[in-house]
């Protein structure tokens, strides 16, 4: 489609033009107002009956997953929704073009439906009189390539119930009880939040539940299972649910069973309470089935290599994964940001306080690995120095847009990959977040000779109401009360000047904790582990704080820092790299020659492969290879040494 100029468009509007136009615009609005009615809203009021809901998963070969319901309804219009916002992805990420095969029908004949005209997720049906419940036949499709992700294989699965179900529209999900089943392939165990009310053969029957609970509530299953008791002897049961790809990546030691009952022991003792009548640590081990991680009241979905832990020692990074996942059950499940609770899936959310929920939650996600012992004290510290590097050198993209303004990344980019990551950013409101929260607790600590700090915030803002998970919501204004309450400050100042205004002074402030970032040419042992290990999902090599690139093993260009050296010199990400001063590229061949080019004039010489085409760039970079090191401010309290220490 040509494109023509707005200006000239604009100046050739006649007045009838101009009249249809003020025509269209009132049909739009009234197509809006039907779009908007023709939804029941949610009521707060139960629905009458239980909804049987029965999934198939048994199908490991081809991955589709076979759902039967059966509804109590009443004659007339019923609206059916299939979910589309879904709580932990901040955005209306529900997989509706996965659903296929529906058929509905009552007193065996089958009904007509018809999709919303504007809603894709809404489905229409007039139910005749004398028809009691409906049956609603379903499939999920789920992907079966590496770049779509799997969801089960031939030996475990990852099930959410929100991609297996419609629910009646207009009533809250809280107000719907369902009654649900799951039949899973021949001698798979499972682990899950749901409490069981019977079994027969591979058919699981689940106690009676609410919706909102019910998708709170997935299944991880799997031929090679193990269940471990992390929390013997505590008030509520906390258990480790493990799916493996083999028997042998189910095996603990000793001392890795000690340092995960220390993430529940010192998770309890941070927030003094629990909400959860128990919880399941749902994890998969898994070279297909991995890299997921959601959170949930009563349980997580956490999803990391096959080698977790046959490969220990080697593989520190992604371990702050349970941690963090866990600390969501006080922190966005139990006390939860207003604007992002909503009466059923299909409500839009509001994610302008993720750097509460989610960025705080990275910050206590680093603290409780480290005090449970899940990574040393010197892998903390390295792990903390790539965050505080990144928004010393790496994140440009502060210069147009604020912290509160990447909360809308959930619903702009959905997760997918995005050029110029350090211009455009991506949900830098979960380690942006991380590092104002640091600054919040050196400054809490200073203000009050270190006798408060923020796990006296997390104590009174978390852990009220002990043993109830009835979500709490809170507003901007609540957490700043809360701070004040702990050490008396004009929180909310600080906290906008982070949040609200541009380039927040994140680097700056992080010395404030004893500590200050310098670099050196050699890596950290946590950082080449983080990028460089081949069994990591990232297996990327970094040299973003130097030349200002990250690349593949095969030279692909992964990100190119803005107005970094690489990016003058018109290196573009997508591009792959072929050769180096002449040579083949390698990752030794570009580390030699940055560290060739310290001192020198000559640039470095890049021959780049991009769009079918080859080209020589030169850049202009001669400061050597950099990696960012935390170092200790002499004279100064060492608070963040205290901040990682475990609580006695």
């Amino acid at each position: 489609m040509s494109r023509v100029p707005a200006v000239a468009t604009r100046r050739k509007f006649s007045r009838l033009a101009l009249t249809i136009a003020m025509a269209l615009a009132a049909g739009g609005a009234a197509a809006q107002q039907t779009r908007t009615d023709s939804v029941p809203p949610p009521q707060d009021m139960p629905y009458p009956g239980t909804v049987s809901l029965h999934v198939d998963a048994s199908d490991t070969t081809q991955g589709i997953f076979r759902a039967h319901e059966t509804i109590p309804v009443k004659a007339g219009a019923l609206t059916l929704l299939y979910p589309q916002w879904i709580p932990g992805d901040h955005s209306p990420t529900g997989p509706i073009s996965m659903l296929a095969g529906l058929q509905i029908s009552a007193n065996g004949k089958p009904l007509t439906w018809k999709r919303d005209e504007y809603n894709v997720y809404a489905f229409h049906l007039d139910v005749p009189d004398g028809v009691s419940s409906i049956d609603v036949s379903l499939q999920y499709l789920s992907g079966r390539t590496d770049n779509e992700g799997f969801e089960i294989t031939d030996r475990m699965m990852d099930m959410e119930w929100s991609k297996m179900v419609l629910y009646p529209a207009g009533y809250f999900s809280r107000g719907i009880t369902f009654s649900p089943s799951v039949t899973l392939a021949h001698g798979w165990q499972l682990g899950t939040a749901l409490e069981t009310a019977s079994q027969s053969g591979d058919t699981v029957t689940f106690k009676p539940v609410t919706l909102n609970n019910l998708v709170d509530s997935p299944i991880y299953a799997g031929l090679y299972f193990k269940r471990v008791d992390l929390n013997p002897g505590g008030d509520a049961p906390v258990h480790l649910d493990i799916v493996a790809d083999a028997p042998k990546y189910l095996e603990m030691t000793p001392e890795q069973l000690k340092v995960h009952r220390a993430l529940v022991t010192q998770a309890v003792k941070l927030f003094g309470s629990h909400h959860y009548d128990h919880y399941d640590f749902l994890f998969s081990l898994s070279d297909q089935l991995s890299g997921n991680g959601t959170e949930h009241h009563q349980s997580s979905e956490n999803g990391l290599g096959a080698d977790y832990f046959t490969a220990w020692s080697e593989a520190a990074p992604d371990r702050d994964l349970l941690a963090h996942e866990y600390t969501h059950s006080w922190n966005g499940k139990f006390r939860r940001p207003a604007d992002l609770w909503t009466p059923n899936f299909n409500v839009p959310m509001g994610d302008s306080l993720l750097w509460v929920y989610e960025g705080q939650t990275q910050y206590w996600g680093f603290i409780l690995t480290a005090r449970s012992g899940m990574w040393t004290q010197q892998q903390f510290r390295d792990a903390v120095a790539m965050d505080v590097a990144n928004y010393e050198r790496n994140r440009e993209g502060f210069q147009w847009r604020t912290l509160e303004d990447t909360t809308n990344d959930a619903t702009a980019a959905r997760r997918s990959s995005l050029p110029y990551r350090s211009w455009q950013m991506s949900e830098d409101y979960y380690s942006g977040g991380q590092m104002m929260w640091f600054a919040v607790d050196a400054k809490i600590r200073s203000l009050t000779h270190d006798s408060k700090s923020l796990d006296d915030f997390a104590h009174v803002f978390f852990g009220v109401d002990n043993g109830s998970y009835v979500t709490k919501t809170y507003t901007f204004d609540d957490v700043v009360a809360a701070l004040n309450g702990v050490a008396p400050y004009d929180w909310a100042s600080f906290l906008h000047a982070h949040v609200d205004e541009l380039n927040p002074p994140f680097a700056s402030d992080f010395a404030a904790t004893g500590w200050k970032l310098v670099y050196t040419d050699k890596e950290s042992e946590y950082e080449k582990q983080y990028n460089e290990r081949p069994q990591s999902s990232r297996h990327l090599y970094n040299f973003a704080w130097s030349i200002g690139l990250t690349m593949t093993d095969k030279g692909e260009v992964n990100d190119v820092r803005w107005n970094g050296p690489a990016f003058k010199a018109g290196v573009s990400t997508g591009a792959t790299v072929v050769a180096v001063n002449g040579q083949d590229y390698s990752n030794d061949t570009l580390k030699s020659a940055i560290t060739a080019a310290k001192g020198s004039s000559a640039p470095i010489q890049l021959l780049l492969k991009y769009q079918g085409g080859y080209r020589t760039v030169s850049v202009d970079y001669h400061d050597g290879l950099q990696y960012p090191h935390l170092v200790r401010v002499e004279g100064t309290p060492d608070y963040l040494s205290e901040i990682g220490a475990p609580r006695k």
